[in-house]
């Protein structure tokens, strides 16, 4: 694998103060520029401005839930290369995020080496 021209960005999107640290660990440990928002609200807001390569979202949160943050995200660009991230449980809400283009799909607990994996793939994709 060659080398990136420029440090990929990933937005990292949970209500969840501990998730969120979690994720951006893993990935600023890798290089990643990392942001991070807590609300589908501030994730659209801040994705229009960032732009990042990538967008990690969770699927639960109040307000506005992942499914509907994953629709205004895929509104506002249709090439948005988002993963959801999920609870298990929640099978019926992934396959309804896929369906509406999520890229792929992470279940907590957080395994780094899973998370790695399914970021780099979607990362390729292009």
């Amino acid at each position: 694998m060659s080398a990136r021209p420029y440090i990929e960005s990933i937005l990292v999107v949970d209500d969840t103060e501990f998730m969120v640290q979690t994720l951006v660990d893993i990935f600023s440990a890798e290089g990643y520029r990392v942001s991070s928002a807590r609300s589908g609200s501030e994730a659209v807001e801040l994705y229009e401005h960032l732009l990042p390569d990538l967008v990690t979202l969770d699927l639960v949160m109040p307000g506005m839930d992942g499914l509907a943050t994953l629709s205004a995200l895929r509104e506002m660009d249709p090439a948005a290369r988002i993963v959801v991230v999920s609870g298990t449980g929640l099978e019926d809400k992934v396959i309804d995020a896929v369906r509406q283009g999520a890229r792929n799909y992470l279940l907590k607990p957080f395994d780094r080496d899973k998370v790695l994996e399914t970021t780099r793939r979607v990362l390729d994709e292009y």
